[in-house]
Formats: structure tokens, C-alpha cells, sequence
């Protein structure tokens, strides 16, 4: 059977929650291979025209949460400042090839296989082996921007507390609230464009401090600061969010109902339904809703 095609938005700024797991028995992604992996994704995402809001690496998978731009918002000189981050002064991009960078490095799909192959080459020679690293395709679904979007930040960066690895989230140095406190870089490979007004605020401090008491209430950690999110006590808070955590890895869109209705309309040719498909209702999350991934 045909596999689905890929839900994908190229017209406007899309964010995909991406998840990838390795083909390999136990757990190969040691602390040596989380940071070659972060290494890779830190520099394709410096080529590749997109804003990333998240990450996580585990040990056998890892989280992305990743907007896209669409080619229609490359200019031609940023595609020579891309080609020239990529490749630097050893090859000279021709004008004619211009249009196969732009849709090259703005397509989502290119830019999780570049990281995955890379990965598995670099992989694969310090080990002396061969063969595929990565198991199936890659997942991925499409976030709309707003409180969905923050909540999924939040379910990638509580990963490292539902394995037991760490006791607060922002000790585990391989995820981005861990990488934003660890470093206090000024770099551009994080972004802060989650669509909420209280996150525009020009204190990357104040911003960080708004976020981390955000997964601490998610995530039910002991802050001391009070025991109640949104007038329910934060146990039951914490059972609701991750029993539906599952909407965050195997739904297509994740959104408001209208956003979830739209992006069902725009696939409808895609995805040819029997019957008409309605936005699901997650319950725990407010005006919340899922379009159930396809197979």
C-alpha cells in the first residue's frame, strides 16, 4: 500500500512538531552522539530557512518543533548568503540554480533527511559500520501557533522528566529549555515566535521565566509557588496533559477547531475521505482540537 503523503503547508509559515527514531536495539544516542546530533541540526538550521522553537534528543529518538518559511518569502540574496553558509568560497552558486536552493531549503522534508543523513554518515565512520540508522520515515504534524504551540514546546521539553532522567526539566542539556538556560547564548538558533503576546517582550530573561514556570505547572514540578493552574489542582492538571500527549506525536493538525477545519479542507484532495471528518475534541487542553493522522 501507498504510503500517505505528507501533510505539508509551502504557501505560508507552517511549525511541524517532528519526531525520529533510530533503527538500532537499546538507546545508541549516548551523550558523544546527542551532541554531534544537536551540532548537525544547529548548522542545517543556519542553511535551511526556518525558525526552531524546540528540540529534544533522547536516546533512542528525538523531538523538533520547526516553522518553515515559504519560498515566496526567500529573496535571491538570502539564497546566496544560505549557499554561501553551506558551502563557502570553494563553489560559486550560478543564477540558474537559485530556484533549486530556495525550494531545497525551505522544504521540511529536506531538511529532517539532511539531518538524518548527515548524522548516520558521521555515525556510521567513527563506528566503521553500515546501514541505516534511523527507522521508519519521520513524523510529523502541523501546530498552530497560539497556546497549541506553546503546550507542545512544553510536552518536548517535559520528555526528559517522563523518562526519569532529570528531576527539573532544565537540567537535561539536550533539550531547548536545558540549552536555554545551560548556555544564556545570544545566538539565533532559538526562537521565541510562539504567537503569544506575553513572550514579546524584549527580556530574553523575562521570557525564559514565563516559559519554565509554564512547563513546571504542565509538568506538576514543585516550584513553590502555589498549587493551582487555571482553577484546577495541578495533579489532576498534570494526568490530564500527558494522557492526551499523545496528540502532540500522532495527530496531522493540532490547532483551534477553524484551524483544524481549514487544514482538513486544504487536504481534502489528499486525504479523499469516505465521510466527512470533523476536528476532535482533546479534552484537558481549552478550545483544543486534532485532525487524526491518516494511514
Amino acid at each position: 500500500m501507498a504510503r500517505m503523503p505528507r501533510f505539508l503547508l509551502t504557501h505560508r509559515q507552517t511549525t511541524y512538531h517532528v519526531i525520529s527514531r533510530t533503527a538500532l536495539d537499546g538507546y545508541p544516542l549516548g551523550d558523544q552522539e546527542k551532541s554531534l546530533l544537536l551540532g548537525i541540526i544547529q548548522n542545517l538550521s543556519a542553511v535551511y530557512f526556518c525558525q526552531v522553537l524546540g528540540f529534544c534528543l533522547m536516546g533512542n529518538h528525538f523531538h523538533l518543533l520547526v516553522t518553515m518559511l515559504p519560498e515566496n518569502e526567500i529573496t535571491d540574496q538570502e539564497v546566496q548568503a544560505s549557499f554561501q553558509q553551506r558551502y563557502g568560497d570553494e563553489y560559486t552558486l550560478m543564477p540558474g540554480q537559485i530556484p533549486f536552493y530556495r525550494q531545497k531549503w525551505t522544504s521540511l522534508s529536506e531538511y529532517v533527511k539532511e539531518i538524518k543523513q548527515t548524522f548516520t554518515r558521521v555515525y556510521n565512520k567513527k563506528r566503521g559500520r553500515k546501514g541505516t540508522f534511523w527507522a521508519e520515515r519521520f513524523k510529523s504534524l502541523i501546530v498552530e501557533k497560539g497556546e497549541t504551540l506553546i503546550n507542545c514546546l512544553a510536552y518536548i521539553d517535559l520528555n526528559p522528566i517522563r523518562a526519569n532522567l532529570v528531576d527539573k526539566p532544565e537540567d537535561y542539556r539536550w533539550s531547548s529549555l536545558g540549552y536555554r538556560f545551560r548556555s544564556h547564548r545570544k545566538d539565533t538558533f532559538l526562537s521565541w515566535n510562539l504567537g503569544l503576546e506575553e513572550y514579546n517582550v524584549d527580556s530574553s530573561k523575562e521570557r525564559l521565566r514565563l516559559y519554565r514556570e509554564f512547563v513546571y505547572a504542565r509538568g506538576g514540578i514543585d516550584t513553590g509557588k502555589g498549587k493551582v493552574l487555571e482553577g484546577v489542582p495541578l495533579p489532576e492538571c498534570v494526568e490530564r496533559f500527558i494522557q492526551r500527549t499523545r496528540f502532540f506525536t500522532e495527530a496531522g493538525i493540532i490547532g483551534s477547531r477553524e484551524f483544524v477545519r481549514q487544514g482538513f479542507e486544504h487536504f481534502r484532495d489528499l486525504i479523499q475521505p469516505k465521510r466527512e471528518r470533523r476536528p476532535h475534541k482533546i479534552q484537558g487542553l481549552e478550545q483544543t482540537y486534532s485532525l487524526k493522522r491518516l494511514t
